[in-house]
């Protein structure tokens, strides 16, 4: 099994996305053994150029290459784990870049008459969202969850959990019960 492991936040050690993506890591790892090969992306530290004409057009042969392994790695993947923090109602810009490189037409979707069909299917998504306020499922102004499950969801693949902790800045008391009950989601994988 194959596992793309993919952090977002910019906060390091800080950040309660990457503890959560560490932990469903660690738990797939627990539960598969030695059948579990992880690749590790940090968006953070490997950082990736956002689109541009140039890239789009396959102008700059370094950022094509670039794009080529960022693409593959989430077509070989059979789970894939996204740390994401919300940053402003919405996702760190360097995963939205992330969303750009693999989300390539004839690769991860096509285009038909009867409108688009994902191509990337057949695989487990775990997001690992944290947010600082309490948003809820169907808030108005969530643009990060919504966001991963629709690019997932138009790449093909449609099993995703959200493993969310949020109201993780509101107090030490409500960060306590967002992380216990994102590790006891994490513990049921």
């Amino acid at each position: 099994m194959k596992i793309l492991h993919i952090d977002s936040s910019i906060m390091g050690d800080a950040s309660v996305s990457r503890q959560l993506s560490a932990e469903i890591v660690q738990q797939l790892q627990q539960k598969h053994g030695d059948a579990a090969q992880v690749q590790h992306l940090d968006l953070a530290v490997q950082q990736i150029p956002h689109l541009s004409s140039e890239i789009l057009m396959g102008q700059n042969a370094e950022q094509s290459a670039l794009g080529e392994q960022l693409l593959q790695q989430y077509l070989d993947a059979d789970v894939v784990v996204v740390g994401a923090a919300m940053y402003n109602f919405g996702l760190p810009s360097t995963l939205k870049a992330w969303i750009d490189r693999i989300s390539v037409a004839g690769r991860t979707f096509k285009y038909t008459e009867q409108g688009p069909v994902g191509l990337a299917g057949d695989k487990k998504v775990y997001i690992a969202s944290s947010r600082g306020g309490v948003y809820g499922d169907n808030s108005p102004v969530d643009y990060q969850e919504g966001l991963l499950k629709a690019v997932f969801n138009f790449t093909g693949v449609s099993d995703i959990d959200v493993i969310r902790a949020e109201g993780v800045n509101m107090g030490p008391d409500m960060k306590a019960q967002a992380m216990a009950t994102a590790q006891a989601q994490i513990q049921a994988i």
